[in-house]
């Protein structure tokens, strides 16, 4: 039993306190004059200190950290065509483990405790994770539109069938690819699957203008529209991007209870485009973010995302301080949490302890009084001394 002590601040409230951990779980939140009645075995943290829920990376490939800085200055299609997939084509499991390694590092050292990934090799992402204390839940990425041998639908099946039930760190997932890429037949087959087991369904929806004309010529439908179609329109969905979505399409993921993964970094690089963030919000529309991965966006810090999706919300909605740093606090948290299930996102008693230590000595965190706005437009993952997943130590700084 240990304690994280600070200002301790979560979607809900900021309140100086101590955080008493036991097993897997927060099991107090006491004042830290009560620390002393709990004999705990370490105390981290203290004055100049924050203590935030972990965050949540809702949607990445880690493993392309690979391909970090290649293709740069190219459009979408020519760095996808001849850089991207190219390289996918020659991976190995040896290299997969090593560069998915490489990025669970990273997410740690920048405050993530949580990563949402959907790749090829799911299995050796699997291992890593566990080795690392990371909590993740992975999906095997499949395809049955395109021909491309690392996503073919049985080892999507049979990794999820691996992983059921298997390990408190890695939960599996379905993980389509997008909808011009996985039929309407394999969909039925995931929805099935999902039915039976709650298993999320996680895939990249309207990313591009290809995508949804592709969708619309075989089916006369929109990507949601296949996605309704297909019985995956429910809380179980986890679409990532929609930035090709119109209101209508909003409008029925959140009366479904679905997810959108927001990953502003990447779709503001390599699509010019976003989403209407304070429109999406104001539906009701459950949102999560995401950095996609180390490439495009460069680097695995939340910190950047949750400022990023910020500055270009006020531009899509005309006005400044369109979303409340509140708010965005809340998608790398609680928003991620409730699209993967997770009793995480809140430092309450019974939640998850999936925690960050932040250590707020710096000058960009002076004067300490809003401290939402200082996490969003003044921190950076550098700031993070301790990570917590699962009530044990993943990561700490260096002395």
């Amino acid at each position: 039993m240990f304690a994280l002590v600070g200002k301790l601040v979560d979607y809900r409230s900021v309140r100086t306190g101590a955080v008493i951990v036991e097993d897997n779980v927060i099991r107090a939140v006491v004042s830290v004059g009560e620390l002393g009645e709990w004999g705990v075995d370490e105390v981290y943290g203290g004055e100049n200190y924050l203590v935030i829920p972990g965050l949540i990376n809702a949607h990445t490939h880690v493993a392309m950290a690979k391909f970090r800085g290649l293709g740069e200055d190219l459009p979408t299609e020519e760095w996808l065509e001849k850089i991207i997939w190219p390289m996918e084509l020659e991976w190995t499991r040896k290299e997969i483990r090593e560069w998915a390694e490489i990025s669970l590092r990273e997410a740690l050292m920048n405050g993530s405790t949580t990563v949402n990934d959907h790749y090829f090799f799911a299995d050796e992402i699997a291992k890593v994770a566990e080795k690392l204390g990371v909590r993740a839940f992975i999906g095997q990425t499949v395809v049955d539109e395109v021909d491309f041998p690392l996503a073919g639908p049985e080892e999507g099946f049979r990794f999820f069938r691996r992983w059921q039930n298997r390990s408190e760190l890695v939960t599996p997932t379905l993980a389509p690819h997008a909808t011009n890429t996985v039929s309407l037949d394999l969909l039925g087959e995931i929805t099935e699957l999902s039915t039976e087991t709650g298993a999320r369904v996680h895939i990249h929806l309207a990313q591009s203008r290809a995508e949804v004309s592709e969708v619309r010529r075989r089916y006369g439908l929109s990507p949601v529209g296949l996605l309704e179609r297909a019985g995956l329109l429910n809380e179980r969905l986890i679409g990532v991007h929609g930035v090709y979505l119109n209101d209508s399409n909003f409008e029925r993921l959140a009366k479904a209870g679905s997810t959108l993964v927001h990953c502003p970094t990447s779709n503001v690089k390599l699509e010019a485009r976003t989403v209407n963030l304070r429109k999406l919000l104001d539906l009701g529309l459950n949102v999560a973010l995401g950095n996609d991965s180390p490439n495009p966006t460069g680097i695995l810090d939340p910190f950047l995302e949750m400022r990023t999706a910020g500055i270009v919300a006020n531009l899509t909605a005309g006005r400044a301080h369109a979303i409340p740093a509140r708010e965005l606090f809340g998608m790398a948290t609680v928003g991620g949490a409730r699209a993967l299930g997770l009793k995480a996102g809140l430092i309450e008693p019974g939640y998850l302890a999936d925690l960050v230590l932040i250590k707020a000595d710096k000058p960009w965190f002076r004067p300490l009084e809003n401290v939402y706005s200082l996490l969003i437009y003044s921190a950076r993952g550098s700031d993070v001394e301790k990570v917590v997943v699962n009530g044990k130590v993943a990561w700490a700084k260096p002395s």
